[in-house]
């Protein structure tokens, strides 16, 4: 495995913002795939309160030079203040596969304008 891969995940409140989410990073090639996850039961401390939600979890297969920007695209499109957002390394994989993730993943090459 010569390119390093990563699972990036997050949390989201609604379906709706989680495929919104997940169309914008494959849309912009800085995800391969984004699966959806939910919903899921979260407990958490937020502002000195212990809280419960019922979220959607985004799982986002990609290398991990892509990891910045596809931080900062759930970023701006979050709507929590405080937006998970954890990398996992990938140890091994499928070669396929993770060829495939690597072309999918390859920035697109903007038409030469004459």
């Amino acid at each position: 495995m010569d390119e390093a891969y990563v699972q990036v995940t997050t949390t989201i409140d609604s379906r709706q913002e989680a495929a919104t989410l997940a169309r914008s990073a494959v849309e912009e090639r800085l995800a391969a795939c984004a699966q959806l996850v939910g919903p899921v039961a979260s407990t958490y401390w937020w502002e000195g309160e212990i809280e419960s939600a019922e979220e959607w979890m985004v799982v986002f297969k990609t290398t991990l030079d892509r990891f910045e920007e596809l931080a900062t695209l759930i970023t701006e499109q979050h709507s929590y203040d405080t937006p998970e957002i954890i990398a996992t390394p990938v140890v091994a994989g499928s070669a396929d596969y993770l060829g495939w993730v690597s072309e999918q993943t390859e920035p697109a090459e903007e038409e030469d304008v004459l």
